[in-house]
């Protein structure tokens, strides 16, 4: 059954987003829209709260551009890249364009990259944070040379950037993995979270909103959440905590992983351990990655957004700023190619935010919508 967690969707909006679904996957982008979101829905929601004018940008001018992930090498990051690929070609622009990282979930590595592209002397820094405030004085040196900072999928603290791409509404990330954890366990039961890093500001985010539901809903009143675990976005340390937690915990029921690379490990340590039947995974996790497991059983059901939007949004911003059409200010909005109208808002911490748009769960019913035939290792090699 699928779910809509967004208020904001109209419901007219469906056919139209679903029809756009098609277009996207047959592009080969994942095309993560259109379970708990309708594509067009953010955009179309933006613009009915628009007061102003909504700027338009000018294609064609020189923006160079350096989109720095938390690190390379994994299929997230790698369709992020390529989206913002396909709006720089989009846009016209003749500046350069850099997808550059560490290979690893390392903040010292990250800040070299950041203080190497201050020193090129790019127009727009997109930054994935490691951290939440370690980055700051380095993205604060390169904002001081006028240097456009535009973060996206986990942000620095606000003084650390001039806006952040906001994949989703962090405040319903806890009720979304809540509602899972219950369908996957409607007579309630044991669960554990796998994270990536501990200072990871976004997971940080997702898993304080999970035990606010669980404190505050008596809804969820039979899940017990045991513990939460890092394996560090890292393969086979996301695999040990795994099966540490199973050791640990006899009567674990279930893993949740708000991670692509941990709900992947974690899946795949349950189905090599044949203990799928006895512990189930959900999280977040990329459907090209997932959908074995999800049909076999061992992950029900899991949800995510489209990295490739978040990447195309992220470079569309960058551009937009860069060349003035913005000047990246509370009210603002601009139209962002495909995607539609955006708004730049103020959050509660004094940031400044553009919300993409909310989660797609996936299941065995819905999951084949949304793997494309390409082949996944194709996917999976980050632009160096």
């Amino acid at each position: 059954m699928e779910k809509d967690y967004t208020v904001l969707r109209k419901n007219s909006q469906l056919t139209t987003a679903i029809a756009g679904l098609v277009t996207v996957l047959t592009a080969g982008s994942v095309g993560i829209t259109g379970t708990l979101a309708a594509q067009s829905t953010p955009a179309a929601t933006m613009a009915a709260t628009m007061s102003g004018p909504v700027a338009t940008v000018q294609p064609g001018q020189a923006v160079s551009f350096t989109l720095i992930p938390k690190f390379v090498g994994i299929a997230v990051f790698a369709e992020a890249d390529s989206g913002a690929q396909e709006a720089a070609a989009e846009l016209k622009s003749s500046g350069k364009y850099q997808f550059v990282g560490p290979d690893k979930a390392d903040v010292q590595a990250q800040i070299g990259f950041i203080q190497s592209a201050t020193t090129q002397g790019v127009n727009v820094i997109g930054i994935d944070a490691n951290d939440a405030s370690a980055l700051n004085p380095a993205l604060k040196a390169a904002m001081a040379k006028n240097i456009k900072v535009v973060a996206w999928d986990s942000p620095p603290s606000p003084d650390g950037r001039n806006v952040f791409i906001a994949q989703v509404d962090f405040s319903t990330a806890g009720q979304v993995m809540a509602d899972m954890a219950l369908d996957i366990l409607p007579n309630g039961g044991n669960f554990a979270v796998l994270s990536a890093t501990a200072d990871a500001a976004n997971q940080n985010a997702w898993i304080a909103s999970l035990k606010d539901a669980l404190k505050n809903n008596p809804k969820y009143a039979k899940l017990t959440l045991l513990d939460v675990v890092y394996g560090n976005d890292d393969t086979a340390k996301s695999t040990t905590e795994a099966q540490g937690l199973v050791d640990k915990y006899p009567n674990l029921q279930l893993i949740m992983a708000p991670t692509t690379v941990g709900i992947a490990a974690a899946a795949k340590a349950m189905q090599d351990a044949n203990l799928c039947d006895k512990v189930k995974v959900s999280g977040l996790g990329l459907p090209s990655e997932m959908v074995a497991f999800t049909k076999n059983g061992c992950s029900p059901e899991f949800a995510l957004w489209s990295f490739k939007n978040l990447g195309y949004l992220t470079y569309y911003t960058g551009y937009a700023m860069a060349t003035g059409a913005i000047k990246g200010v509370d009210g603002e909005s601009f139209t962002a190619g495909r995607m539609g109208n955006y708004t730049i808002h103020k959050q509660a911490d004094g940031g400044l935010q553009i919300l993409m748009g909310p989660f797609t769960v996936f299941n065995k019913a819905n999951i084949d919508q949304y793997v494309t035939p390409a082949t996944p290792a194709a996917t999976m090699a980050a632009t160096p």
